[in-house]
């Protein structure tokens, strides 16, 4: 029991003595083994190490090299640096030396030309003194005399190009204008229509004169208080005589009158009821005209008001022209001028026709008739250019717009041709002296004389104070003085005469 334990024992020590060797054995096979791979790791490490260590001084030599050439470089390039700033800096030591002789030869020349400029001033005192001693006039004196001969002479240059250059326009425009002109003319044929403010009613007998007046002349005071016209009946047989500046009113008592005489039943009362229908009918009438006339005129979407205005213009007369004829002929012409240059024909269509709108109520109306039109025309056409060219036609306005000018220009044209409006000889007469008188109140004008129906004003200068630019200058502001002052269709010729007569006798 004992032996067995004691073999137990000795098997088990040296079982653990077994094992410890054996350990130790597999120990040192292992730190062999790991000695001998840190052996291989350290070989490696230090290969690489003297491979990286060789890389980095081959590659220091490298970088070496390139700083100590790139160096190399730079102290050239410094050194021409400098070479060149040192040149730089002798050149300009030489141009500053140059610049101070320069300035030193400028500082002479400068004393030498004052010194020069300082004679020179004396010299010429002395000479203007001695000037002014031999002729007896200041140097003052002597510059305003100068003066005044050197403005005559551009004055006189002056009028002389001022005269071609309005020769050369005048004849340009002239010609444009023309064509402008004879095209609208000629596109616009309208017959010309003479009237008068009076109207003449034939009678079937002088029997009849009796029954229009009545017993102790109630009728025609009927007649006349009904129409507002007078009636004048006196020698003239077998026909009554209407007068009123009314159109509308003398077309009412016409028409009145023509029915009673058909009818034959002539009395107060039949008189007003057939007035009555008269006035209804005529009021028919000229709506009616009105329409015609805007369509003939082409335009179209006129207010009621304004058809009904522009319709009684069929019974007004203008200077014996009937002024709704005048009217659609300046609307076709102020069309036609407006399309040859360029301008709204439309607008200029409708302006040209309501140009005179004005005359259906001037008699009713104070104030002139364009200006009354122009307040018509702005209460019922919203159109500015339309209300300006009315107002702007006459000159009651200042022309300042293109449509009043076409409209001034077609109203001229309407009204200037041959035959289509008469003249009264005291309105003539006045006319004629009106432009003797602006034309003799100029200076140097000897006399005047107006011709060719006043179209053309010849005007006799004294040749002693007047020359012959002068002559000129007069004509263009004579004729300047007759535009601002008088009104009239078409031009009036400007003649300017200076005559100078020599006299001698032979003995």
């Amino acid at each position: 029991m004992d032996y067995t334990l004691m073999i137990g024992g000795l098997a088990l020590v040296l079982g653990i003595l077994i094992g410890y060797f054996v350990r130790q054995i597999v120990a040192n096979r292992d730190i062999q083994k790991t000695r001998k791979e840190a052996q291989n790791l350290l070989d490696e490490a230090t290969t690489k190490y003297n491979e990286l260590l060789r890389a980095a001084r081959e590659e220091a030599i490298k970088v070496g090299n390139a700083a100590e050439a790139e160096s190399k470089e730079r102290r050239l390039e410094i050194q021409r640096i400098e070479k060149r700033v040192n040149q730089k800096e002798e050149a300009l030591e030489r141009k500053l030396e140059a610049v101070e002789r320069r300035d030193r030869d400028l500082d002479s020349k400068k004393k030498d030309i004052e010194r020069a400029t300082a004679e020179l001033q004396a010299i010429r005192e002395k000479q203007l003194a001695k000037l002014e001693s031999i002729s007896g006039t200041s140097s003052e004196e002597a510059r305003t005399l100068l003066l005044q001969e050197l403005k005559q002479e551009v004055e006189e240059e002056a009028s002389q190009q001022v005269r071609v250059w309005e020769a050369q326009i005048k004849e340009e425009a002239d010609e444009r204008v023309r064509d402008i002109l004879a095209t609208a003319i000629q596109r616009c044929a309208t017959d010309v229509v003479s009237e008068t403010t009076i109207s003449a009613v034939p009678l079937p007998s002088d029997e009849m004169k009796g029954r229009l007046i009545g017993r102790e002349g109630r009728n025609i005071r009927a007649l006349e208080q009904a129409t507002g016209v007078d009636l004048i009946i006196d020698d003239t047989p077998e026909t009554v005589t209407i007068s009123s500046f009314d159109p509308m009113r003398r077309e009412v008592a016409r028409l009145a009158l023509s029915k009673l005489i058909l009818d034959g039943r002539i009395h107060p009362a039949r008189i007003k009821e057939i007035v009555d229908k008269t006035k209804t009918e005529v009021e028919a009438t000229a709506r009616s005209e009105g329409e015609r006339a805007a369509y003939e005129a082409g335009v179209p979407g006129l207010h009621p008001e304004l058809i009904k205005l522009l319709g009684q213009l069929k019974f007004r007369t203008s200077y014996g022209q009937n002024v709704l004829l005048h009217s659609l002929e300046v609307s076709h012409l102020a069309g036609m001028l407006a399309s040859e240059i360029g301008a709204n024909a439309n607008i200029a269509k409708k302006a040209g026709l309501l140009h005179d709108i004005g005359k259906a109520i001037d008699h009713q109306t104070e104030g002139p008739h364009a200006l009354i039109g122009a307040d018509l025309v702005k209460q019922w056409d919203k159109n500015p250019e339309v209300v300006q060219a009315v107002a702007e036609h006459h000159g009651e306005a200042e022309t300042s717009t293109v449509m009043g000018f076409i409209v001034a220009a077609a109203d001229a044209i309407s009204g200037s041709r041959p035959g289509a409006r008469r003249e009264s000889l005291d309105q003539y007469l006045k006319r004629v002296k009106d432009l003797e008188d602006i034309a003799a109140d100029f200076p140097g004008v000897e006399k005047t004389f107006a011709i060719q129906a006043g179209r053309e004003v010849r005007v006799m200068v004294k040749p002693d104070k007047v020359d012959d630019l002068t002559a000129v200058r007069l004509a263009r502001d004579i004729s300047k003085k007759i535009e601002e002052s008088l009104t009239y269709p078409g031009q009036i010729k400007v003649m300017v005469i200076r005559e100078t007569t020599a006299i001698d006798y032979a003995k």
